[in-house]
Formats: structure tokens, C-alpha cells, sequence
């Protein structure tokens, strides 16, 4: 396993990352035990969760992942072992249930900080993420912005940086980061930090085979302002698995939760039948093509691996070993041209 620094911390983590949003709701407690100690003992050191998981959020199951790795954590003694980025939620009204009003100031922070340390049994949390910005922005599968004249929100990000410099201070929190970013946003973090303010060490968004738009504009301001990339969904809630190529297989997210079709529309089916045929003409799993093209990218600091079962989550990590040439990655560039960012 390859391990490296999120710019500006200390923290050096693999470079496979442990996601972990279906436990607690698709996946059992002792299914997501199972797969922590096979990661573990793979050399992934990097876990991802948030408070709103397990997905989809719902009242009922709000947090039940955290206090699935806390209870994890008590029972092996693992905590030295493992760097836990978690998250904060923010305005969304479908996720009321986790408090009100959901925003990034002090009290609410104070809120989510504490429920979260509380359920991972843990003093202090690594890497502290704002899941989603308070602003509209085109995230969560919207290709465009689109502005809103009345909207409410008003730059507020060098205080969200203070209130996010409070917790560290405590002790509670290492480093912060950002999730579900735009390129402004992103500036608007960099352009604090120039003032003074704690930088933001990363970045976590999606990106695929079928989501490459961060590659427009984020990743110049990733790599000249040396801020880390944690790639989520690389295989595309498992479309680029291929199973969904031909019957649609029972019991997976997409069947389960309907709505979780992000990656399922006609182009994304059509650039997934030309990905797996160039896989298998160069005789390997369109799943390794698929996560060894995201690890391989240079803004990339770690890939983020969802899974439901420990063979999936096998078969993703070997992927580590799988090195893409520069001719297999041109024919993946020809088939990106040909059909760019179907499922952003």
C-alpha cells in the first residue's frame, strides 16, 4: 500500500481510503466489522464516514455509522492505528432531523462535534469535512449552476474558519477540510488562508470514469494551491463494476434506493459498455481500469472504496496493484472526449 500526506497536515494516509456510508442500514454491524479488520489488514488506514450516514438519511438510522466504527474502535484498540475523517452536514432540509437550523456556526459545529466524538469513541477527530456548502452550487449531480437572485446567503466563510479553529484549538479536531466543493468555494477558502485563517487540507467530491468535471477547473486550483483530493464514488454507486450491464442485480444500492440514480442514465450505460470493452481487451476487470484511472490521476491524494460485502471490497483494493499505460489511458481519454462527464 502506497501512503501519502494530505497537504498541510501530518496525517499520512493510504492511498485506498475505507468508506463506509452502508453501515448501519444496508450493511450490519458485524458486516462492517468484517470489513474494517480485512482493510486493516490490507494496510488501508484511512476510514470516511459523516454524521448523517448511513445513506439514504433518515431519522431513524442518523449517526448509526459513527457509532459503528466507535464501537469498532473500543473493541480493538485501533484508534492510533486509523485517521477518521468525519463530516457536518449543512442546509437541507430533508435532513432536519439531525438539528436545527443545520448551518456552520459555532453552535451548531459544537453540536456536531461533540455527537460525533461521542459515537466514534474518540477523543479527537482527524480530518473535519463541511459536507456540503451553505450556498447554492451545483453539486450532488448538477452538471450547471444556476443562480439565485434571492437567495439568503451571504459570504460568510472567514467566519465559519473561525468557528472551525475554536474545535481545533480544543483539541477536538486535527485538520478541516471541504466536501461537495466548486472551484470558488475552494478560492474563497484559499483567499482566507492567505488572510491568515487555517487552510483547508482537502477536498472530498466525486469522481469517475463518468464524473470528470473537477478536471475543468478544480484541479488547477487543487495542484497550484496544494490542497488534497479525496475522490468519492469511483465506480459510480457501482456502475462501473459492469453488473448493471446486463439484468440489474437484487439487493444493491441502486435496486434498494431507487432514487440513487445518479449513475444510471442512458449515457452513463453507454460510456460504461465502452470502458468495459476496453478493459477486457487488455485483460483486466473494468472495476481495477475503473479505480486504477482515479488513483493514478496526479491531483488524486486517496480513492475513497465503498462496498457491501468483503469480496467487493477485496477485489477493489487489488486494484492497488493494477498500473494503467499510457496507451490504455489515451483509449480512455478517446471514449471521455466521445462522452464527457455523462453522470456529474
Amino acid at each position: 500500500m502506497i501512503y501519502k500526506i494530505i497537504p498541510n497536515t501530518d496525517l499520512k494516509v493510504s492511498e485506498l481510503c475505507l468508506g463506509s456510508m452502508t453501515w448501519g442500514q444496508q450493511n450490519t454491524q458485524d458486516e462492517a466489522f468484517e470489513q474494517l479488520n480485512f482493510a486493516i489488514n490490507k494496510g488501508v488506514n484511512f476510514i470516511d464516514t459523516a454524521e448523517m450516514y448511513s445513506i439514504p438519511g433518515r431519522k431513524e438510522t442518523q449517526g448509526n455509522t459513527e457509532t459503528i466504527i466507535g464501537n469498532w474502535l473500543a473493541k480493538t484498540g485501533n484508534r492510533d492505528k486509523v485517521i477518521i475523517g468525519t463530516k457536518v452536514a449543512g442546509p437541507n432540509r430533508k435532513f432536519d432531523h439531525i438539528r436545527s437550523p443545520l448551518d456552520f456556526s459555532k453552535a451548531s459545529l459544537n453540536d456536531a462535534v461533540t455527537k460525533s466524538l461521542k459515537r466514534l469513541q474518540t477523543d479527537y477527530i482527524d480530518l473535519y469535512q463541511l459536507h456540503w456548502p451553505e450556498r447554492n452550487t451545483n453539486y450532488f449531480g448538477q452538471r450547471n449552476y444556476s443562480h439565485r437572485e434571492n437567495e439568503n446567503w451571504q459570504d460568510n466563510i472567514a467566519e465559519v474558519l473561525h468557528n472551525l479553529e475554536h474545535f481545533v484549538k480544543e483539541g477536538k479536531i486535527r485538520h478541516i477540510g471541504v466536501s461537495n466543493e466548486s472551484p470558488f468555494g475552494v478560492m474563497r477558502y484559499v483567499e482566507e488562508a492567505r488572510k491568515g485563517k487555517r487552510k483547508i487540507a482537502s477536498i472530498q467530491n466525486p469522481f469517475s470514469l463518468l464524473n470528470r468535471k473537477d478536471e475543468i477547473g478544480m484541479t488547477e486550483v487543487l495542484l497550484r494551491e496544494n490542497i488534497g483530493y479525496l475522490a468519492y464514488s469511483p465506480l459510480g454507486f457501482g456502475q462501473l463494476t459492469g453488473k448493471y450491464l446486463e439484468d440489474t442485480p437484487s439487493n444493491t444500492r441502486v435496486t434498494l434506493f431507487p432514487n440513487y440514480n445518479r449513475y444510471h442514465k442512458t449515457n452513463s450505460f453507454i460510456a460504461t459498455r465502452k470502458y468495459n470493452e476496453l478493459a477486457k481487451q487488455n485483460g483486466i476487470s473494468l472495476t481495477h481500469m475503473a479505480l486504477a484511472f482515479v488513483r493514478q490521476q496526479p491531483f488524486v491524494t486517496s480513492t475513497i472504496l465503498g462496498a457491501t460485502s468483503v469480496e467487493q471490497l477485496k477485489e477493489n483494493i487489488a486494484s492497488k496493484d493494477v498500473l494503467l499505460s499510457k496507451e490504455i489511458l489515451k483509449e480512455i481519454n478517446k471514449i471521455h472526449e466521445e462522452i464527457p462527464n455523462p453522470a456529474p
